[in-house]
């Protein structure tokens, strides 16, 4: 009977002893599906197209000849939202994007400050007047902090900066139809006619740490896929800090639009 007893209470002290424990747990649990609950995670596929341009276009560019995307610039991102409220009408979004911003142009300039590789591989620098062609095709690793705003079940809006890393960069063309005053507008004189033309290339001389802000909207068509269009307007200088041949300021200003799934 003592034995019974002892098994009885052995198994009583245990049950008391786990009921804490289990409680916690379940506590525990319950807390984590509460925390999750208010994250939504998605990844996005699109494509981009705009253009590296200076805000307002300076008095040397006297005409854009033509524009092209310069090729198809995809995007892949994925991103995390921290709903603050349970009808998800305000969140925070964080996010990893790999992009390329691309272009091709031709403009007309006067007196428009350039360093130009001549025929015999020789460096030029001065004021040049003709056409010049651009090619832009640059590769950035891009964290995106956007604040959320659901204005209905469907549709909702997003605003805020975005930090990039330059993976790589190429920033070229070449001058034609034109000459070049070396080393000033009083100096000597070399002309381009024809089919002769001198390259350029300032690659090398591109900033590798960008920013600016990103502002766009986000459709929800079914019930895990979503169309989104967002504006990304870069606030710095694409070139280097001591970088003075271009004597104005480029911005990279592009639209991205594509297709996300949220799981």
């Amino acid at each position: 009977m003592k034995k019974y007893n002892l098994h009885i209470l052995t198994l009583l002290l245990a049950f008391i002893g786990y009921m804490p424990v289990h409680a916690q747990q379940e506590r525990n649990r319950l807390i984590i599906q509460s925390y999750l609950r208010g994250w939504e995670y998605s990844l996005k596929a699109g494509f981009s197209i705009g253009g590296t341009s200076p805000i307002p276009l300076p008095a040397e560019i006297r005409h854009i000849d033509s524009y092209k995307p310069g090729g198809v610039a995809f995007s892949i991102e994925g991103n995390s939202t921290r709903w603050f409220d349970e009808k998800k009408k305000w969140g925070f979004t964080i996010g990893l994007r790999l992009e390329s911003k691309t272009m091709k142009t031709e403009a007309t300039v006067k007196n428009y400050n350039m360093k130009i590789i001549n025929t015999n591989g020789g460096e030029l620098t001065g004021l040049w007047t003709g056409g010049v062609y651009t090619k832009v095709d640059n590769s950035y690793l891009t964290v995106p902090l956007l604040a959320n705003y659901r204005i209905s079940n469907r549709w909702k809006l997003v605003l805020g900066p975005y930090l990039s890393y330059m993976i790589d960069g190429d920033f070229s063309g070449h001058v034609y139809e034109g000459h070049l005053r070396t080393p000033g507008a009083t100096g000597s004189r070399v002309d381009f006619s024809g089919e002769s033309i001198a390259t350029y290339d300032f690659s090398n001389d591109l900033r590798k740490f960008q920013w600016g802000l990103q502002f766009g909207g986000e459709w929800r068509a079914f019930k895990h896929l979503n169309v989104y269009a967002d504006l990304t307007w870069g606030l710095n200088d694409i070139f280097q800090k001591d970088f003075d041949t271009i004597t104005f300021s480029m911005y990279p200003i592009y639209l991205n639009v594509g297709f996300g799934y949220s799981f």
